[in-house]
């Protein structure tokens, strides 16, 4: 006879209420049939495990022992049960998640990556980076799940959700500004006449210096639009002219080359990224738990 889960449980709870008859009647089943649950345990173990009294039932020492033993395989069970629906309900499906260029939360892909593959296997994450505008515009439009965009001001048919507020700073070849320590702040006139290295027109970035440098009363030298990475790393490197980004770009340059980093001030220039999420049609399950994750390693993360 192989002991299992359903003769235990008639064991346990006629030990936890001393009566057969009353672990048939809370088990709804027959006490016959309590009875021989106990037999058959007893036939097994080759032990005597109850005590029959005029009152009821008790357990022997023998009997205590396995109750133990009972109580814990059958927590056991219940948590295993637990986890086997819990495993059959686990989101899956794939997430296109956006990423606005030159943003800090790009940072977080990696360990958002290793996140989801860690705790939702059955989830296949999509990520792509491009303009922020266009990121919310596929949003709207339903062929992105969410992005990570800059800007807080509402839009229809999209959600933001602010996740950080970056500063952008001056990042160029070293010694670019002449007397300006590194890590030093300047005023935004004093790049008047720089060579500037900045994105597109399009790019969300592009009209928030356009703005600034115009608040200013001057305009901004740009030598060069470029939108890859890449490109304006080499750019930098090559002593073409600075950039204005956020600081987490200067995490990007390798080791052999370090670039110049100033603060801007008079007036600074800052910069909200918010989370885009569709405003009206519902998330998948997958994507909720992706916002989920990248709002969490966002409040976590030190930029």
């Amino acid at each position: 006879m192989a002991v299992n889960f359903k003769i235990l449980t008639s064991f346990v709870k006629a030990v936890q209420l001393e009566s057969l008859s009353g672990a048939a009647q809370a088990l709804q089943i027959a006490q016959p049939a309590i009875s021989q649950h106990i037999r058959l345990l007893e036939e097994h173990f080759k032990q005597q495990i109850l005590l029959r009294t005029n009152i009821g039932v008790k357990p022997t020492s023998a009997g205590k022992e396995l109750y133990r033993h009972a109580l814990s395989l059958l927590d056991q069970l219940k948590i295993a049960e637990q986890d086997v629906v819990r495993a059959a309900r686990q989101p899956k499906g794939n997430v296109n998640l956006g990423l606005a260029t030159f943003c800090s939360t790009s940072a977080l892909a990696i360990p958002l990556l290793l996140r989801v593959r860690a705790a939702y296997p059955d989830i296949h994450l999509f990520l792509d980076d491009s303009f922020g505008l266009v990121l919310s515009e596929m949003v709207m439009a339903g062929r992105m799940d969410l992005a990570v965009i800059y800007g807080d001001v509402p839009m229809p048919g999209i959600t933001l959700s602010p996740l950080i507020t970056e500063e952008l700073v001056v990042i160029g070849p070293p010694d670019q500004l002449p007397g300006v320590a590194y890590g030093g702040t300047v005023p935004l006139s004093a790049l008047e006449n720089v060579p500037l290295l900045l994105p597109g027109e399009q790019h969300f970035l592009r009209g928030l210096i356009e703005a600034a440098f115009s608040k200013a009363g001057i305009r901004p030298c740009v030598s060069a639009e470029i939108e890859s990475a890449d490109t304006l790393r080499s750019a930098i490197n090559a002593g073409m002219g600075c950039t204005i980004l956020p600081m987490a770009f200067t995490k990007t340059f390798n080791t052999a080359f370090t670039p110049s980093i100033y603060h801007i001030a008079e007036p600074a220039i800052s910069v909200s990224v918010s989370l885009c999420t569709p405003k009206d049609a519902p998330m998948s399950d997958a994507a909720l738990v992706v916002a989920s994750l990248l709002k969490t390693l966002a409040a976590e993360a030190v930029f």
